[in-house]
C-alpha cells in the first residue's frame, strides 16, 4: 500500500522531491527539470525549493519541470529570513512566483527564524493567501520554543508545517518538538532524510545493522532510511520526507520506498544501533 498523509489540508504520497542544490551546475538545467517530472510520473508529488537554492536557479529549474504540469504538483517555496517582513515577504513570493512561472504556491514556509518579528511575517503570509497567490503557509528551522510562540499570534495556528531536518542519524526532534507538533495537528517535512550528501550520508547507508536489514528485505539502504523516516508513529503517519534525486534509477527507488513497511522488530533493531534522544537536544540543522 503507497504511504500517504494528510497534509496541509490534501492527501499526498509521504516523499515527495527536493531541490537543494539544483541549479549549480552539477547537472544541466534540463537534466535536473526532467527529474523532476519524472518524479511526478512515479507519484512524488510534492516538489521543494526555496528562493535561496542556487541563488533563485532551482525555483527556475522546478519552473521549467512544471511547464504545463502546473497542476499534478504540490508546489512548495520558502522565504528567507531577510526577507520575513511584512511588505518584503509579499514582494519575495511575488519574484518566486515570477523564477517558478505560476500564480500561486501550494505552501510558502519561512525558510528559518531571523531577526523580523513573527507576527510581520504571517501579516505579509495572510495577505498572499488573500491575493491568492499562496494557499498555505508554513516554517522551517523552527524549534519548540518557536514553535510555541508562533501558536499563540493571531493566524500562527493556520501553520501548516514545520520543515525540518530528521534522519536515522539525527533524531532530536523526536524528544520535544515532534510531540509537540503533534499536538498542534501540524505535520512535519523531513529535509536530507538520508543525512547530507558525502561521508555522513555515505555512513548511514553504509552502517552494519542498515546494510543487514535492507539485504534482509531485498531493498537498498536507502529505501530503508526513507520507509524509516516516513513511518507510522503510534499508528499516525505525519512525517513527508523530500529526498533529492536526480539518476532515473534513484527516482525509482524513492517511490518505491513508498510500498515498504517495516516490521516491529527491524524497528527496534535499528533503535539499538541508532538510539532515540533521551532528553532535549538543539535543533540539528543543515
Amino acid at each position: 500500500m503507497t504511504a500517504t498523509l494528510d497534509f496541509a489540508g490534501v492527501r499526498l504520497p509521504a516523499i515527495g522531491q527536493g531541490t537543494w542544490h539544483m541549479g549549480e551546475g552539477l547537472y544541466t538545467p534540463e537534466e535536473e527539470a526532467e527529474a523532476l517530472r519524472r518524479g511526478l510520473d512515479l507519484g512524488l508529488k510534492l516538489i521543494d525549493t526555496a528562493e535561496m537554492y542556487a541563488d533563485g536557479h532551482a525555483e527556475e529549474i522546478v519552473g521549467r519541470a512544471l511547464a504545463g504540469r502546473r497542476d499534478e504538483a504540490y508546489l512548495v517555496s520558502k522565504a528567507l529570513p531577510s526577507h520575513a517582513g511584512r511588505d518584503a515577504v509579499v514582494r519575495a513570493c511575488e519574484r518566486s512566483l515570477a523564477r517558478l512561472g505560476t500564480d500561486r504556491l501550494d505552501l510558502y514556509l519561512l525558510h528559518w527564524r531571523g531577526g523580523t518579528r513573527l507576527e510581520e511575517t504571517l501579516e505579509g503570509f495572510e495577505r498572499l493567501v488573500e491575493e491568492g497567490k499562496i494557499l498555505r503557509y508554513g516554517v522551517s528551522n523552527f524549534d519548540v520554543d518557536d514553535i510555541d510562540e508562533l501558536a499563540a499570534l493571531p493566524g500562527g495556528e493556520r501553520c501548516a508545517t514545520n520543515q525540518v531536518l530528521y534522519h536515522l542519524g539525527s533524531r532530536g526532534i523526536e524528544y520535544a518538538l515532534l510531540p509537540r507538533m503533534r499536538e498542534l495537528r501540524m505535520p512535519t517535512m523531513a529535509y536530507c532524510p538520508v543525512a547530507q550528501g558525502g561521508v555522513s550520508s555515505r555512513a548511514l547507508r553504509e552502517h552494519p545493522e542498515v546494510k543487514a536489514i535492507a539485504e534482509a528485505r531485498g531493498i537498498s539502504p536507502t529505501q530503508l532510511l526513507l520507509a524509516w523516516t516516513i513511518r507510522p508513529r503510534d499508528g499516525l503517519r505525519d512525517i513527508l520526507a523530500i529526498p533529492k534525486a536526480v539518476q532515473p534509477s534513484h527516482l525509482a527507488e524513492n517511490a518505491q520506498s513508498l510500498e515498504i513497511e517495516l516490521s516491529e522488530a527491524e524497528l527496534a533493531r535499528l533503535d539499538r544501533a541508532f538510539t532515540p534522544p533521551q532528553r532535549k537536544e538543539p535543533l540539528d540543522i543543515v
